[in-house]
């Protein structure tokens, strides 16, 4: 089982960046899919970025396409999540997901997650 730490969320201003990281404990076949899903209080928890370990392929969100980048550091087994210009509607607790590829990517249902990290974007 693999275990995801979360760092790096906070508060700032509308506008602002912040860059948030997910520590895997592990790297392995049914874990070759790393997401970052957000959950917004009273929202359902909803899918933001996706990169592979192996490949260099991501996809995002229409809602942070533009603003929001994720990639990865094998080395380190981190993945990180740099988001410029944010906005209020960012505001949400930030999660790293860690999944097979035979699942699928955007779907909240399906890996293992991390504990998740606040992310407050004042206005």
């Amino acid at each position: 089982q693999v275990q995801l730490v979360e760092s790096g969320g906070g508060l700032v201003q509308a506008g602002g960046s912040l860059r948030l990281s997910c520590a895997a404990s592990v790297r392995t076949f049914s874990t070759n899919v790393m997401n970052w899903f957000r959950q917004a209080p009273g929202k359902e928890r909803e899918f933001v970025a996706t990169i592979r370990w192996s490949g260099t392929s991501t996809d995002y969100a229409d809602s942070v396409k533009g603003r929001f980048t994720i990639s990865r550091d094998g080395a380190k087994n981190t993945v990180y999540l740099e988001m410029n210009n944010l906005k209020p509607e960012d505001t949400a607790v930030y999660y790293c997901n860690a999944r097979s590829t035979i699942v699928p990517i955007r779907d909240g249902n399906f890996g293992s997650w991390g504990q998740g990290t606040q992310v407050t974007v004042s206005s």
